[in-house]
C-alpha cells in the first residue's frame, strides 16, 4: 500500500472554477482507483471577504472587479456549463444573482474536518455547498441554507447553528487563509500536493491523472 499523497485544495464556495477543478480531481480520482491514494482538505479562500452582508448584483460585480462585458460573462457562463457538464457537475448561473460572502461558509468546513478525520464529511459539505450555490442558486452566506446543508451530510445541525451566532473557528479559518497568502496563493483553485506540487485553476482530468500518476510513481 502506498503513502496517501497529501492534497490541499485552496478554494471557496463562490468560485466557479473551483467546482469544475473539484469535479475534475473526483474524476481523476476515480480513474486511479486502487493505484493512488490520497488525504485531501480543503483550506480556506475568500475571493470576496469585504463583500457587504447583502451581497452584490452578479453582474454588476463581474462588470466592475474585471471589467467584463455582457457578452463576454455569457461566454464564460457557456464554458463553465459546457466543463462542468464534462465532470458531472451542473451550473445554472441564471439562477446565481448575486455574489455573497463566504467566511461562515468556511467555518463550517473547518469544523467539518475536524469531526471527521477520514475527510469526507468536509469533502460532501463543500460538495454541498457549491451544489447550493452554482446548481440551486442558493445564498451561501444565509444560515439557514449553511445549517440545512450541514444536516444533509450528516453534520449535527445544532451544532452548525451554534458554531454560527458564535465567533467559533474565525481565528483559525483567518491563519489558514493568511498562511495559504503568504505562500503565494492569491487566485484559486490552488491544489497543492505533498506541499510542494502546484496544480493551479480548474484543469481538466488528464492534468489531475497525470500529475497524480507521476508523484505516486504508477
Amino acid at each position: 500500500m502506498t503513502q496517501p499523497l497529501k492534497i490541499d485544495f485552496v478554494s471557496d464556495v463562490s468560485c466557479p472554477w473551483c467546482a469544475v477543478g473539484l469535479a475534475s480531481l473526483e474524476t481523476a480520482l476515480e480513474r486511479l482507483q486502487g493505484q493512488v491514494t490520497v488525504d485531501i482538505t480543503f483550506q480556506p479562500f475568500e475571493l470576496n471577504p469585504a463583500m457587504v452582508p447583502e451581497g452584490e448584483d452578479t453582474t454588476e460585480h463581474l462588470a466592475k472587479k474585471y471589467g467584463s462585458t455582457p457578452e463576454q460573462a455569457a461566454a464564460v457562463k457557456e464554458t463553465l456549463r459546457s466543463r462542468g457538464a464534462a465532470v458531472g457537475f451542473t451550473f445554472n448561473l441564471d439562477k446565481r444573482s448575486r455574489i455573497y460572502n463566504t467566511f461562515d461558509a468556511h467555518r463550517l468546513l473547518h469544523w467539518a474536518h475536524l469531526e471527521d478525520a477520514s475527510g469526507l464529511r468536509q469533502l460532501a459539505l463543500k460538495q454541498g455547498l457549491l451544489k447550493a450555490y452554482f446548481t440551486d442558486g442558493q445564498n451561501p452566506s444565509d444560515h439557514a441554507v449553511l445549517v440545512r446543508v450541514a444536516g444533509e451530510v450528516g453534520l449535527d445541525q445544532v451544532q452548525a447553528q451554534s458554531i454560527l451566532d458564535s465567533d467559533t473557528y474565525a481565528s483559525e479559518v483567518r491563519a489558514q487563509e493568511q498562511h495559504f497568502q503568504r505562500l503565494g496563493i492569491h487566485s484559486v483553485p490552488a491544489v497543492i500536493i505533498n506541499d510542494k506540487h502546484l496544480i493551479s485553476g480548474g484543469q481538466p482530468p488528464e492534468v489531475f491523472e497525470q500529475a497524480l500518476r507521476q508523484l505516486a510513481g504508477v
